[in-house]
């Protein structure tokens, strides 16, 4: 997979690693309007990407319009707290902007500290 290397201040299709901007606004800049992301079997249209999605800001690896990434999210909600590994793959249009998502996780031993 060919490595695309950015400014320090961003990483793939220019996403801020930083910063306080609306998701709405954020997915619209990088996502097609038609965009359809499938975690887990479960398909995500543009509103439920922006209702589900928080920023993972990290390195993603690219070739041309394809990208990986993996990610570990914990959550700490009423019922008990999480740890989810995440991997996701994804095509972009030739804008730029993301076409479509496949995401995978897997729950993690939470150990306590």
């Amino acid at each position: 997979m060919q490595e695309i290397v950015r400014e320090a201040g961003s990483d793939h299709g220019g996403f801020p690693r930083h910063g306080h901007e609306d998701a709405s606004v954020i997915a619209d800049r990088y996502h097609a309007p038609d965009i359809v992301q499938i975690a887990d079997g479960h398909r995500m249209d543009r509103d439920n990407l922006i209702e589900h999605t928080r920023p993972v800001r990290k390195n993603r690896p690219t070739a041309r319009d394809r990208i990986a990434a993996r990610s570990t999210l914990y959550v700490t909600n009423r019922k008990r707290d999480l740890a989810m590994e995440v991997y996701f793959f994804g095509e972009f249009t030739p804008d730029g902007r993301m076409r479509r998502g496949h995401m995978l996780t897997r729950t993690l031993p939470v150990t306590e500290t």
